[in-house]
């Protein structure tokens, strides 16, 4: 909707995972050639570990994006509370080796045979594992039984294990010991300071043909800052409803008082301390006290949200009139 008021040509700040808009922070920068001195090895597991929202996902396909399709075949898993055999299932059906109807070890035996097959052809197989953090140990020693997969002295498969912070609490269990030995690469990703923030969300604007408008001030970015945190997608959240409230006001100046409006009004809407933060549903003194501000809050969103309806309705109209 504000895209073309602020004349762009696409969203800047969406929450999709999209390697065109990598972002090469400092911390990004430093993960990433983590990620390519494990490549370079060619073998084992590299771990990568971030905040919810820091950036993880979009860093890796980013990297598998730059690589050459001849070289690498890669797959992607996204994981829950899986049994082990049910992780197998998942890596087969990504990597596209049919695995309906089979036992166990005919699974494995087609996934043999997919890697050998690539590695006849030149290409290196890569299993991304996201949300690592929900894998059992069990699931987590089967996909270390895939690592031993060897042609020769060659290793056709090498994993990334990509997860939130308490996957390292995982890791250190003492029956995961043989799995530590085969990770040859670990990255913790943190969060941007704020200069790097500030250069972060110029980045997306520019990729989306931004010439300056809105005007993002100084003290705007400062406010942007202090309510994400430096952690990417909370900046995301943030910063497109900021769009969404300078569409709807017809603002094209951004300064620290409407972020601090419009991350009051995400509060309020999801009960969280920041953008996209989990709250604690505990009363307490403060918060009560708090409680007509945050009413207010809620009614100047209900408002918006009823001039946004109002205003797809309005182009809807015009757009079937012609």
């Amino acid at each position: 909707m504000y895209e073309r008021f602020y004349g762009l040509t696409g969203r800047p700040f969406q929450l999709t995972p999209d390697p065109k808009f990598f972002f090469e922070s400092t911390v990004h920068k430093r993960a990433a050639s983590y990620l390519l001195y494990g490549l370079s090895q060619g073998e084992g597991f590299i771990v990568i570990t971030g905040e919810v929202g820091a950036g993880k996902t979009t860093l890796l396909r980013h990297l598998l994006s730059t690589l050459n399709g001849r070289n690498y075949i890669a797959a992607q898993i996204v994981t829950s509370q899986l049994s082990a055999d049910a992780v197998l299932t998942m890596v087969a059906n990504a990597f596209g080796v049919s695995a309906a109807g089979g036992d166990k070890g005919a699974v494995l035996s087609g996934i043999e045979r997919f890697f050998a097959d690539n590695h006849r052809q030149g290409r290196r197989c890569l299993l991304v594992v996201d949300e690592a953090q929900n894998l059992s140990i069990s699931a987590l020693e089967e996909l270390r039984m895939l690592s031993n997969f060897q042609i020769g002295n060659y290793s056709p498969l090498q994993s990334f294990l990509v997860g939130q912070p308490q996957f390292r609490q995982l890791l250190s269990s003492s029956d995961l010991d043989q799995l530590r030995q085969r990770v040859i690469a670990s990255y913790h990703l943190g969060p941007m300071d704020e200069a790097e923030s500030a250069a972060y969300i110029v980045h997306r604007l520019r990729m989306v043909g931004w010439a300056g408008t809105p005007e993002f001030t100084a003290d705007c970015h400062a406010a942007i800052f202090q309510h994400s945190r430096g952690i990417p997608r909370r900046i995301n959240t943030l910063a497109s409803r900021l769009l969404l409230f300078g569409f709807l006001e017809q603002q094209t100046v951004f300064t620290a008082t409407m972020v601090d409006s419009v991350a009051e009004e995400l509060r309020a809407e999801i009960g969280s301390g920041r953008p996209d933060e989990p709250g604690d549903d505990a009363p307490d003194r403060e918060a009560l006290g708090d409680l007509p501000r945050r009413l207010e809050a809620v009614e100047a969103s209900c408002a918006r949200l009823d001039r946004t309806f109002k205003h797809v309705v309005s182009l809807l109209a015009d757009s079937l009139q012609r």
